[in-house]
């Protein structure tokens, strides 16, 4: 039997799952069970904790349904668990080094208590300073064993449920189980106080909790609120079953509704039902107040007294101003311009158009991307939502003809924004946009993360310095409903890169359906408008952008690389779209693509792919066709801009380092061979999960149309998928 069994559940941690997992596996007291709790074996942190399970026999994880809540999830790895001390660990917590060993000695010097309570560190996510709130309450307990009646202000209910370890045979005899959906942490806490005999305190840290940005998910607005009374009952009426004597009694009445004042006085986390809340918590407070109780001091205490007294007009007076206040800034609008923000104030003023969407792709650079190929599906799908594409002045040209448009400042502009029930966009709107409570902001991005993106950017000086403040940053990120994700990597790498209370769609990017309808005729119209000659091989060059280089400079010549390689290839040269001049650099055998409207057609009509580190590598291995990897600079660019995973282990084909050895590659057909196809076929397995086709009906099914979930169709497996034909089968020169 371990020592210790660790159950940690995962439910929508899985980018920072692994740190859990580490800091349990790195312990230096190894005889432990580490039990992880996924959602389901297809879920993401079930892959995450799979590889853990393969290299290490103490993993073992186990499946609980996301409908079962933290509750169920714990339940479910407690009932797996055979060791002799229960550890309870958030899936976003850390086991500090040597905590398992500290935790030992303690146990082995005060015996197998039921209960032993340690402190923990609550870590800012961002910055500031961390704090400890366990150890005022763990400050004045006896130094050894001690029944509870000996420090009766340890009632369990302020500690959460990962600041304390647990005799399992104590949990087991008691049937002592977590309750519920939601402040599961509160009853349990308490309730394992009241039927404790033994216990001991740890005054040193052990586990330390990542501060989540977006706050705890109990603070959130919702009817889940009401839950914490259904708790706070049920803690209560044990108390006085099993005779509670008043000093210990007083403390726990005390600190359970020093947590419904607070929620009671928060007008955002109770939206609707603040009365039927109010009534129910005095009744509730009436029932269970101490005989002698006297309320506290201060603006705490007048709550009490209203509370007892059931006064919820005054309670409600007392807030009203913060309220007010609240709302006044939530809608402040501040587009530049006093006309402007007037008519912006004014439309923001009016309801919101529940048929109205409103578009954008790269910062209104034209009709493109996933933004636009969602529109082009909902006028499918939903012909009755009126969609409006967001352009900047010199891209109206790129929007077809039948497709509505707003010119980005223009008075529609603003007009549109304000009254929009949907809102998409592949990159952010402007800071001054408001989110309106009811409207849907969907954050489609346009590229799976090979660099270091959003927050993660932070400790890169060079890109740090480029981003700009990571606070605005984040404020866009507040306003997502849901963001889109075409891999499970990508799934993890948002999740750290963009912390918020959005949900994950793993749908696929819709702009690279094109890549499983389109047909050998687009493929040849692709080329034709190209300018592809007939016969040749056209071979896709797409660097991407260096954050400490100034302008577009190729690390390749690409007029000697197509003397080197022959006559039988052309290059389609497209820079990133920060260099898109208007400006031709092509001539001879090199097209510049780099103005053309649709990546994807260009894709289409490349018979192989050459890039260094740009995204368009996971998009266009969707088409299977050969993928060469130019890294000429992998070391200086993974230094400066940060990477999520090592390109030259992982790579979708080839790698060449210097311009000899991408001619040679291409002389000799090792870029098509046996090994290249083996290396696209891995990567393809990682990265192109949930393209199939079908990723903008799924979205437009779910956003737009408000299907369930459990209606939206499946992502078809890789295996049945059949990409759009290439131009020329490609084989040795």
């Amino acid at each position: 039997m371990p020592r210790f069994s660790i159950v940690v559940p995962s439910h929508g941690v899985a980018g920072r799952l692994s740190q859990a997992l580490d800091s349990i596996l790195a312990q230096s007291f190894g005889d432990f069970e580490l039990i992880p709790v996924c959602d389901a074996p297809d879920s993401p942190a079930a892959d995450v904790v799979a590889g853990y399970a393969e290299r290490d026999s103490r993993v073992t994880p186990v499946h609980s349904p996301p409908s079962a809540g933290l509750a169920g999830a714990r339940n479910t790895g407690l009932r797996s668990a055979v060791g002799g001390h229960v550890l309870f660990l958030d899936g976003d917590d850390v086991l500090v080094p040597g905590a398992l060993a500290v935790l030992d000695a303690r146990l082995g010097a005060v015996g197998d208590v039921d209960v032993l309570y340690f402190e923990h560190e609550r870590t800012p996510w961002w910055e500031g300073e961390p704090a400890n709130p366990a150890a005022p309450l763990l400050a004045g307990t006896p130094d050894g064993a001690f029944p509870p009646d000996r420090a009766p202000r340890l009632t369990g209910v302020a500690l959460p449920a990962w600041s304390a370890a647990y005799r399992r045979g104590f949990l087991t005899e008691q049937g002592l189980a977590f309750p519920g959906d939601h402040f599961t942490d509160t009853a349990f806490g308490g309730l394992v106080a009241l039927r404790a005999e033994r216990v001991a305190a740890l005054r040193t840290v052990v586990v330390r909790h990542l501060l989540r940005r977006q706050g705890n998910r109990l603070n959130l607005p919702g009817e889940h609120h009401a839950e914490l009374l259904d708790q706070t009952e049920l803690v209560l009426t044990r108390a006085v079953e099993q005779g509670l004597p008043a000093d210990r009694l007083r403390p726990l009445f005390e600190q359970l509704f020093a947590a419904v004042l607070k929620t009671a006085a928060h007008p955002r986390r109770l939206p609707a039902g603040r009365r039927a809340f109010f009534r129910r918590a005095s009744a509730l407070y009436r029932q269970h107040r101490p005989a002698g109780h006297q309320p506290p001091g201060g603006s705490l205490g007048v709550q009490h007294r209203l509370l007892a007294a059931g006064s919820y007009a005054a309670f409600r007076t007392l807030r009203a101003a913060n309220q007010r206040a609240a709302r006044a800034a939530a809608l402040l609008p501040r587009p530049r311009g006093l006309r402007t923000r007037l008519r912006y104030a004014a439309g923001l003023r009016l309801p919101l158009d529940e048929n109205l969407a409103v578009y954008c792709a790269y910062w209104g650079r034209g009709y493109a991307c996933n933004p636009a190929a969602i529109h082009a599906k909902a006028r499918e799908l939903a012909p009755h939502i009126r969609s409006v594409f967001l352009v900047e002045p010199d891209a109206v040209d790129s929007v077809p003809k039948d497709v509505e448009y707003a010119v980005i400042g223009s008075r529609k502009y603003w007009r549109v924004l304000a009254r929009a029930k949907y809102l998409v966009n592949n990159a952010n709107f402007a800071d001054a946009v408001v989110k309106r409570p009811g409207s849907v902001h969907l954050q489609t991005q346009h590229g799976t993360p090979l660099k270091k993106m959003g927050a993660d950017q932070a400790t890169y000086p060079v890109v740090a310095a480029a981003t700009g403040s990571f606070a605005r940053l984040l404020a866009r990120v507040d306003r997502w409903d849901y963001n889109l994700t075409s891999n499970r990597h990508s799934t993890e790498m948002w999740e750290k890169a963009f912390p918020g209370a959005h949900e994950t769609l793993e749908y696929g990017y819709p702009r690279n359906d094109v890549y499983y309808t389109a047909s050998a005729e687009d493929v040849a119209r692709a080329r034709k408008e190209l300018g592809v000659p007939d016969g040749k091989k056209a071979l896709l060059y797409a660097p991407t952008h260096r954050d400490y280089a100034t302008g577009f400079a190729s690390g390749l010549d690409l007029a000697e690389f197509c003397e080197a390689i022959g006559d039988d290839y052309v290059v389609l040269l497209r820079a990133h779209y920060f260099y898109d001049q208007g400006s031709s650099r092509g001539g001879g055998r090199i097209i510049d693509v780099t103005g053309h409207r649709s990546s994807e057609d260009v894709c289409l009509a490349a018979d192989a792919l050459i890039t260094d580190y740009s995204s368009i590598m996971f998009d266009y291995a969707n088409l299977d066709r050969p993928i060469v990897v130019y890294a000429d600079d992998w070391e200086v660019y993974r230094e400066v801009r940060g990477v999520y995973f090592d390109l030259m282990e992982s790579p979708p084909g080839r790698v060449a380092r210097t311009p000899e050895e991408l001619a040679a590659v291409f002389r000799d057909g090792g870029w098509a061979d046996e090994s290249a196809t083996a290396l696209r076929a891995a990567f393809r397995e990682r990265f192109c999960q949930f393209d199939d086709g079908r990723a903008a009906e799924r979205v437009v099914r779910r956003v737009l149309l408000g299907e369930p979930p459990e209606s939206i169709p499946p992502v078809i497996p890789l295996a049945e998928r059949v990409p759009a034909p290439a131009a020329a089968t490609l084989v040795r020169s």
